[in-house]
């Protein structure tokens, strides 16, 4: 458990440059049993490495604290992603400018449940603004769907097949559908000219 005990405040502050300071939100912050703090954009989690090296540090029980939830995450889609991967861990997330959206409080709970909805919402409306978009392109015959493999996946592929490798574990491996794998295999649609 690398050293630590379970029930640790865990401290998280985050500014987008170099010339900004992080003394007002570590103070904010109060006291916390460790602090992991970063100069970087927000706009992807996985390239924070101060992020991620606490993500292997908070242990089920922990709390993690953040004076606002635009330090974990520019979207809602990627903060909610984050507080149900710490919710499923068992880490509470604490934020010091909105206690309305803690994961420990009913209320936060909630505020949390309000805002998924309102990213699904938004979700589905995307989805539904590209679905009308691809419908009047094709109406126009304009639309032509672009190969989701290069073809070094496809010969890739097709060597796993000949060795044994079910088509369904070789699409979820390259992260497509079977048909999709299927239409680069026999090159039709828009693998016909691969």
């Amino acid at each position: 458990m690398n050293g630590q005990t379970a029930g640790q405040i865990i401290g998280y502050a985050r500014v987008s440059t170099e010339d900004q300071n992080l003394d007002r939100q570590i103070e904010a912050l109060g006291e916390v049993d460790r602090l992991f703090s970063e100069k970087i954009s927000g706009k992807d989690l996985t390239g924070r490495s101060q992020l991620q090296e606490m993500l292997l540090y908070v242990r089920h029980g922990d709390t993690i604290r953040v004076k606002s939830p635009d330090r974990l995450a520019r979207s809602t889609t990627d903060l909610l992603a984050f507080i149900e991967k710490m919710t499923g861990w068992g880490v509470s997330v604490e934020f010091v400018d909105n206690p309305a959206l803690n994961t420990g409080s009913p209320q936060g709970k909630f505020m949390l449940t309000i805002l998924g909805a309102v990213a699904e919402l938004e979700r589905a409306t995307i989805r539904e603004r590209r679905a009308e978009g691809i419908a009047i392109a094709k109406k126009k015959g304009t639309y032509k769907k672009g190969a989701r493999i290069t073809s070094d996946q496809i010969s890739e592929a097709r060597e796993r097949i000949a060795v044994g490798v079910p088509k369904a574990q070789v699409a979820r491996d390259l992260g497509i559908s079977r048909q999709t794998l299927y239409s680069a295999l026999s090159g039709t649609g828009a693998y016909a000219a691969t």
